[in-house]
């Protein structure tokens, strides 16, 4: 999936290493911030177009698609 600013969605970089995906995703869109988060992180529900959370296990595997939001 594609927009006018770059890529809103990296489900390739499932199993990837979480600080690896945020500097891809990074570098693939120009607009955004990537954060690594562990699972079970409380975060807010607010949707932000220049935010995507990269959702780790407990060894730092990207364990969902980064999308944004």
């Amino acid at each position: 999936m594609a927009s006018e600013s770059g890529k809103t969605t990296w489900p390739e970089l499932v199993g990837a290493n979480g600080d690896s995906a945020a500097a891809t995703i990074e570098e693939e869109n120009k607009n955004v911030k990537a954060t690594v988060l562990k699972e079970g992180t409380p975060v807010t529900k607010d949707f932000r177009t220049n935010r995507v959370r990269v959702w780790v296990d407990e060894n730092n595997v990207v364990t969902q698609a980064p999308t944004i939001g």
